[in-house]
């Protein structure tokens, strides 16, 4: 699990952040669990495969028949080796490959949400943390970023952070990575058709706040870097 975990941040590095590394770590372990149950396989029982998986062995009985029509002698497998286990390689790049196509689809950044000039002295933001809550989301962190990657969410720099450690808005907690989201965007979606029928809602837990100057033009540039087509600053630290 640890490797696992240090190749899931890594996909997540070179991905984007809208990749959840928990999920990845969680469809790898169910992928191993398939292949072990490759291990007890008699023969007789079948043994529920993926259904990206289905066609693998028909393709291998397809070669097998075309190497015997053409004289060429098949590969004998090695004893003691499981069976479908030869596939393996095919089965993790197909499914991997699936996965990151998904991943990768571009999160559309444009209309009046994403106009920099929205960002005023005026605009109130909450963190990523409480929107998560707000939208009962809370157990799951980055949840929220993740169903809504088109959300604009600034990263705050160190200096961010301090400001907003002093105002007490969130805690002087040193690595701990924080998000900003503008308030209207989020409240748009506790009263969209998703949420506003919602048991957990709890917008009292946005405590919404106004940043100084200097943190929202940050914000803007941020902004309009994206809209842009620019990539956002890779995290320092893991998500809140």
């Amino acid at each position: 699990l640890q490797f696992f975990q240090t190749a899931a941040i890594n996909v997540r590095d070179n991905v984007g952040e809208e990749v959840d590394p928990e999920q990845l770590i969680q469809e790898t372990c169910r992928s191993c669990l398939e292949q072990a149950k490759l291990l007890f396989s008699d023969g007789k029982k079948v043994v529920p495969r993926l259904p990206h998986e289905q066609a693998v062995p028909k393709r291998a009985r397809q070669m097998d028949e075309e190497l015997s029509r053409r004289g060429s002698p098949i590969p004998k497998k090695r004893k003691g080796r499981p069976p479908g286990q030869s596939l393996s390689n095919d089965r993790g790049v197909s499914g991997m490959a699936g996965w990151k196509l998904k991943v990768s689809e571009p999160v559309r950044r444009d209309g009046p949400k994403w106009d920099p000039s929205r960002l005023t002295e005026t605009t109130t933001f909450v963190l990523g943390s409480r929107a998560n809550k707000a939208l009962g989301m809370g157990g799951t962190r980055g949840r929220l970023y993740i169903k809504h990657p088109h959300l604009f969410k600034y990263a705050a720099d160190p200096q961010d952070k301090h400001w907003l450690a002093e105002q007490q808005h969130m805690r002087a907690t040193g690595g701990k990575m924080a998000y900003l989201l503008i308030e209207e965007d989020i409240r748009d979606l506790a009263a969209s058709e998703d949420y506003r029928d919602s048991v957990d809602l709890r917008l009292e837990e946005l405590k919404p706040f106004i940043p100084p100057a200097w943190m929202t033009e940050k914000m803007q540039r941020h902004m309009e870097t994206l809209r842009r087509g620019g990539d956002a600053p890779p995290p320092e630290d893991p998500p809140e």
